[in-house]
């Protein structure tokens, strides 16, 4: 992006006039018709008043550095607006697509006929989970695009991989985000699941949704990609938080996870309240007595979260859900934190009982005094693919999975300014 350049032309600005030592009957002239604009600002002794000083102000992430935009009067205005929406565009053809499904035999005619369509059609190698693999050879021999990997190797998928399909619910995509431990590729989902708040895609649309995805559909030409392949997909950067377990006594991390919904604490099989200290950065920000305590993403504001109280939140918003579950204060309300925001929750000592932490519902596992676990945004995201654009899709799932403000609509009034009779219960 360019930088904006500070104007060094002079500025206009107004003269002003006071009460003067050598005129004691002078009046102070006030009025807009004794205030000059091609001057510069003149002192009570006549000299001139330099302009303001110039600035500079920069957007950062800690990582890269854009400025924005400072007028040649030092006026503050955005350079653009802090989040945008991304578009996916292919600068050689992908060959390499991993095809994912919900566990059981369930899906697994659809899986057979998208794996047909990639191959065959499309001429793609597939990569599949090791347990479907070892089927897929049994029942279908001459599948020779069909391939897996070895389980203690999947941290290098994505060096591999070019997009990944999943056939399910939202389930499955959270699976796709384990698999993928650091970078994952784009991820297109097909809703045969339950809920499939995050699977925006018709089965019945595959074959077209999988083309649009290999060649692109959307209209490129305002971005000047030089050496393209294919045309612009629309997806979503999902935002994942990278949590770090620190045991007592222990300055490194003993296990880290990437998560894309939330990672809790809870009380477990206790009786007893747990009772968590929160720190941003190092400094205390309060304690935690309640039945527990989660940290969700904007992805995640829509499951566990939005059940224990929480704000729904976009996911294309930079930032982090601190949401109590069942706190034990009428005011402790959960709070929306910026994405840079680096949390830790640490069980106290002389707490009454250990707490249990999870990870997207899996590697639970106990937390004993001076444990903690460390929290802050991942570099890592999971792309996924819109259907229509990153707000269509989500107000489509909060109307048809959560029935987001459904009521039956006001009737007007009658003519003669009274409701109609059976409107009293609207």
């Amino acid at each position: 992006m360019r930088e904006p350049s500070l104007s060094t032309h002079t500025i206009i600005q107004p003269r002003l006039v006071g009460k003067t030592s050598s005129s004691a009957d002078t009046k102070v002239r006030t009025t807009a018709a004794d205030l000059s604009t091609t001057q510069d600002v003149e002192s009570r002794s006549g000299s001139s008043i330099a302009k303001k000083a110039d600035l500079v102000v920069v957007r950062t992430d800690g990582n890269t550095c854009q400025r924005e935009t400072v007028n040649g009067t030092g006026s503050l205005l955005f350079e653009c607006t802090s989040t945008h929406q991304h578009m996916l565009v292919w600068k050689t053809r992908p060959r390499r697509v991993m095809l994912i499904k919900k566990v059981g035999d369930e899906l697994i005619d659809e899986f057979f006929q998208v794996l047909q369509f990639l191959g065959r059609k499309e001429n793609m190698d597939v990569v599949v989970e090791p347990d479907i693999y070892w089927r897929v050879v049994e029942s279908h021999p001459d599948m020779d695009f069909v391939y897996t990997y070895a389980s203690d190797n999947n941290h290098r998928l994505g060096e591999y991989i070019d997009f990944v399909a999943c056939l399910g619910g939202d389930g499955v995509i959270l699976h796709a985000s384990h698999l993928f431990k650091q970078s994952i590729p784009p991820v297109i989902s097909f809703h045969l699941g339950s809920l499939g708040f995050l699977t925006h895609h018709r089965f019945q649309e595959c074959q077209q949704a999988i083309r649009d995805v290999i060649y692109g559909s959307a209209d490129t030409s305002p971005c000047n990609i030089l050496g393209r392949y294919s045309a612009g997909i629309m997806i979503t950067l999902r935002m994942r938080l990278l949590c770090e377990v620190v045991r007592q006594g222990k300055e490194e991390p003993d296990q880290s996870y990437e998560v894309l919904n939330e990672v809790v604490i809870d009380r477990g099989a206790s009786p007893y309240l747990t009772n968590i200290e929160c720190y941003e950065r190092g400094r205390m920000i309060t304690r935690v007595q309640a039945d527990g305590i989660m940290l969700a993403t904007p992805t995640g504001s829509t499951a566990y979260s939005v059940a224990a109280g929480g704000s729904m939140i976009h996911p294309n918003v930079p930032a982090m859900l601190l949401t109590p579950i069942c706190p034990h204060s009428l005011t402790f309300r959960p709070v929306v934190l910026p994405d840079y925001a680096e949390v830790e929750l640490k069980i106290p000592e002389g707490a009454r009982s250990t707490g249990w932490v999870s990870f997207d519902g899996r590697e639970r596992q106990e937390l004993r005094a001076g444990d903690g676990v460390r929290v802050r945004m991942s570099r890592h995201p999971v792309p996924t693919i819109s259907k229509e654009d990153q707000t269509g899709d989500w107000f489509n799932s909060l109307e048809k999975c959560f029935g987001w403000n459904e009521r039956l609509e006001q009737r007007p009034f009658n003519n003669g300014g009274r409701a109609s009779p059976s409107s009293h219960d609207a």
